[in-house]
């Protein structure tokens, strides 16, 4: 997967959360699948931007991109911020 894969699946993730954002405030309520599912896209944005972080660090370091693989979701999740 390249940089701008990874950038376009940000982008995805991001429109279907705005999405769903909109629709929360429109309805005053979340459902528990709306809410399962905003946490599913926390998750996945936070993994992708992982793995671009990661990649373009190992670029500018002098090493092949392609090799950075993506984390499992519960390590990027619980990084301290």
């Amino acid at each position: 997967m390249d940089d701008s894969t990874i950038l376009s699946r940000i982008s995805e993730l991001v429109d279907e959360e705005h999405k769903l954002r909109a629709q929360e405030q429109a309805n005053h309520k979340t459902t528990d699948e709306e809410r399962a599912r905003l946490r599913a896209l926390e998750e996945s944005l936070d993994q992708c931007w992982d793995l671009l972080r990661r990649r373009r660090a190992a670029r500018q370091a002098g090493s092949d991109p392609e090799t950075v693989g993506d984390r499992a979701k519960n390590e990027v999740e619980s990084y301290l911020q």
